[in-house]
């Protein structure tokens, strides 16, 4: 065996076991392979020049271009990195490149007695035209067992686009969907939690406990549903997505989600249930593990937890069109409907700075700022021709939607209207103070009932109606939707915990569907939720967004960032379904999900979720468009360093995209 010693300085040095030029077997690549999301694999760097291959230790080269020159090449590092994005396209985008990189993960076939096979793929940045990809297939093919069936995946929608024209006799190939669509272990938000695990064979097992489920429990369950209360974790047996409201949850909540479609043989065997755990969500690992003895648990931070709100502003306000609210309108009108004002003036006005977040250093690179330039096809990547350049894309690649906002004062005028109304509002809040539990949801449930049913006043009935008085005929349809100030929040997020109705037609619909949106700021669920972040219910107001309905041919949701690894700053994880985006985020179909690389560009298929087939190149191409619009518009609504954001969308008739929602992501 041929050895290559690791690079000086090294915590391995002297035990590299890098293969150069032999044949691969079996054990050879079990002792030589890493784990990566639960399955081994090697990296392989071929060389065409030398017509040899490289089979790297994992351990010591964690990267294919640092060992191609370093140890190929003579190079140092620090001449590596002064010229890294030169020195990438020439091993990833290069058509007459010497060296193919990919890496090989060792897989088990469970319909033929779990017969291993081997996957070869590319990174997903790579450029391979369909010859180069039936050239490193082959030379791989050539120098392994024979009985170890291989197969390709394509890295991205380009490759497969690419071998179309090679036979899948010659390369016979996977899609990433195939290969991870059934996994029995499936990470949603990364984690650890201490807790007892409450398993619930049904939904009507869980509904009988809800309850008494605390901020020490672990539900694991078929499917979380998206009214759990604050818990310490959750694992669901049935497909979800990192989109789904639960993972939303768990994301702004901080804490372990994952998809163990073998629950109930991981837990009652070893008769986990009730008992005290620990629970790691892990890209590579999965796992609950029994402890010896209950824990001395201390209550998290967010018990204790204190979420400041800005001063809600109830002075008289008019009805106004969304295109007039910016931002600073959010304690008069509520984070949606402001953020949907800021997005017309982003788009109209093309003054916002919208490549902040390719200006960050991203080390051993000064800047993304080459790679944003490829991406949108400037001709230039200084700063200005850039900045042109990405509110240009933005606008024309997107359109924020007409509508108009409710201010919080005509709620506020309301409540205030009606003596019922008041005094149960008081009864609640002295619930709430005196701790009496068992009082509230019944308080809650009351005081929805009488928003939900008392008249407005005149005053606020006729500024409702004027404010949309063209779309009220009959046949016309509306959406109504939620716009609170105790949303959208750094640690609360109340992802799907307020209405909003998409079926609306004429007047009395509308007036029904303003007092329904009310009302579900008063749900026993938001008032708990709240109440655990010392939120109070004088401080909670709700403004509307009233927006004429649009079909849709295609919707969904996108957040810019890649949820289940989160130092990955490339990836924008996108979901979508046919018809509106409500579809996903109520969880009423499995939506195709896709990841769109940003930086060096290409995107791929992560899993087709309830669809039968994915979606044609065009419109998965006009997906990384809406992909990139995402990245740019992160950096004015959350700043060139910021967190990520969560944006509703939906694809009109007409193939353009209208974004319906923008808030923050928490990770």
């Amino acid at each position: 065996m041929t050895t290559v010693p690791a690079r000086p300085g090294s915590a391995d040095a002297g035990v590299d076991s890098t293969v150069i030029g032999e044949n691969l077997s079996l054990p050879m690549f079990r002792r030589l392979s890493g784990v990566l999301a639960g399955h081994p694999y090697l990296k392989v760097v071929v060389d065409r020049e030398q017509a040899t291959w490289h089979l790297l230790d994992t351990a010591v080269h964690p990267f294919h271009v640092n060992y191609i020159a370093v140890s190929i090449l003579g190079m140092d590092l620090d001449e590596l990195d002064a010229r890294l994005d030169a020195f990438n396209a020439s091993v990833y985008t290069d058509p007459e490149r010497r060296f193919l990189l990919g890496i090989l993960s060792l897989h088990t076939d469970a319909e033929n007695g779990d017969r291993p096979f081997l996957v070869l793929e590319t990174t997903e940045a790579d450029t391979m035209h369909g010859a180069l990809l039936e050239e490193f297939y082959t030379f791989v093919r050539e120098r392994l067992d024979g009985r170890l069936p291989l197969l390709l995946k394509p890295a991205n929608h380009r490759q497969e686009q690419e071998l179309t024209a090679v036979s899948d006799v010659r390369v016979p190939r996977i899609l990433s969907h195939q290969l991870f669509g059934n996994r029995t272990r499936t990470p949603l938000n990364p984690g650890e939690a201490v807790g007892r695990l409450r398993y619930f064979r049904s939904p009507e097992e869980y509904r009988e406990a809800a309850a008494g489920l605390g901020w020490s429990d672990i539900v694991a369950m078929d499917c979380v549903p998206d009214d759990v209360p604050r818990v310490a974790g959750f694992i669901n047996a049935a497909p979800i997505t990192p989109l789904s409201h639960t993972n939303v949850l768990a994301s702004g909540w901080g804490i372990p989600n994952a998809i163990v479609r073998d629950l109930a043989g991981l837990v009652e065997p070893e008769e986990l249930s009730g008992a005290w755990v620990r629970y790691r969500v892990r890209e590579d690992d999965i796992s609950l593990t029994r402890l010896s003895s209950p824990p001395q648990l201390e209550a998290p931070s967010w018990h204790q937890q204190r979420v400041l709100l800005e001063p809600p502003l109830l002075e008289d306000a008019p009805a106004l069109a969304l295109d007039r609210l910016r931002r600073t309108d959010r304690d008069r009108y509520g984070t949606k409907a402001a953020n949907l004002g800021e997005l017309h003036h982003v788009l109209d006005s093309r003054s916002a700075d919208l490549t902040g977040f390719y200006g960050q250093p991203r080390p051993p690179r000064q800047n993304l700022y080459g790679h944003l330039a490829a991406r949108l096809g400037a001709p230039a990547k200084d700063a200005e021709t850039l900045h042109r350049a990405a509110a240009a894309f933005v606008a024309g690649t997107v359109t924020a939607p007409d509508g108009v906002a409710l201010p919080f004062s005509l709620q506020h005028r309301f409540l205030t209207s009606s003596a019922p109304i008041q005094q149960a509002i008081g009864k609640l809040k002295m619930a709430l103070e005196l701790e009496a539990t068992d009082l509230v949801d019944p308080l809650c449930l009351h005081l929805q009932n009488l928003i939900r049913n008392t008249p407005m006043p005149e005053e606020v009935t006729r500024q409702i109606v004027q404010a949309f008085p063209a779309h009220l005929n009959p046949g016309s349809r509306l959406v109504v939707r939620s716009s609170s100030n105790a949303e959208d929040l750094p640690g609360f997020s109340a992802a799907g915990v307020y209405d909003s109705i998409t079926a609306v037609s004429g007047t009395d619909e509308l007036l029904a569907a303003v007092r329904q949106v009310w009302a579900s700021l008063l749900t026993p669920r938001s008032v708990h939720l709240r109440r655990q972040s010392g939120i109070s219910v004088d401080d909670t107001y709700m403004g509307v967004i009233i927006q004429r309905y649009t079909p849709a041919a295609l919707g969904g949701v996108l957040v810019t960032c890649n949820p289940t690894q989160r130092e990955d700053f490339r990836n924008v994880y996108l979901n979508c379904a046919p018809d509106s985006p409500e579809k996903v985020v109520e969880g009423a179909v499995l939506p195709l999900q896709y990841l769109y690389n940003t930086v060096e560009g290409g995107g791929r298929t992560v899993g087709l979720g309830s669809a039968t087939e994915d979606l044609p190149a065009d419109s998965r191409d006009r997906l990384a468009d809406l992909a990139l619009t995402g990245r740019l518009l992160q950096s004015h609504f959350s700043g060139a360093d910021g967190g990520p954001l969560d944006i509703e969308w939906l694809m009109t008739d007409e193939g353009g995209f209208r974004l319906v929602q923008i808030r923050p992501y928490a990770l």
